[in-house]
């Protein structure tokens, strides 16, 4: 446990707090903790959560752009739910990208966990989008995902972080009981 991954985890806690509340604020601020978060995964070989963290970079300023765009949109993106084939492909992009990671990790790579890893990666950005384009699936998927998070990172000795992804997992719940009560989400 260092300085750093306490205030990652810290920005990490606020981040998902104010997405669970709709606050365009959680990308910003999302923004400096997944910085941080690259270079710690990288510190512990965990290097598709690096890459992972990297990407999640521009999925901030995506969803930032989502949360805040003004024109059609008049008030900034809606809570909406994907429909049936638009969930499973994303779903299947989600596993190709595992496979297709998990090869690369597992090949050329001294990776820790890299079928592991890459599945976690592949599948928290589909994650990652959904929550940037207000999709409520976005929260369930969220909560299987952590709780796998949380046992890669014991196993790893990320303590803060682990219990992050605990805290995570709850936010979820909560983001997913908010976001389904939503009254656009109805339309």
């Amino acid at each position: 446990m260092s300085g750093l991954e306490l205030f990652a985890a810290a920005l990490g806690v606020t981040a998902v707090w104010l997405t669970v509340k709709q606050n365009a604020w959680c990308w910003p601020i999302g923004l400096v903790m997944v910085l941080l978060y690259a270079w710690i995964f990288f510190d512990v070989k965990l290097y598709s959560d690096m890459l992972l963290q990297v990407i999640y970079a521009a999925l901030q300023v995506y969803g930032w752009w989502q949360w805040t765009r003004r024109g059609a949109l008049a008030g900034g993106r809606t809570v909406s739910s994907l429909g049936g084939g638009a969930l499973l492909i994303s779903l299947a992009l989600g596993a190709l990208v595992s496979l297709a990671l998990g090869a690369a990790m597992a090949r050329f790579t001294d990776a820790a966990q890299p079928w592991l890893d890459a599945t976690l990666t592949g599948f928290s950005l589909v994650a990652q989008v959904w929550m940037a384009q207000k999709r409520v699936q976005c929260w369930p998927l969220w909560i299987v995902l952590d709780i796998i998070f949380v046992g890669l990172f014991l196993y790893k000795a990320l303590y803060v972080t682990a219990a992050l992804y605990a805290l995570f997992i709850l936010l979820a719940v909560q983001g997913w009981r908010d976001w389904r009560a939503d009254p656009a989400l109805a339309h």
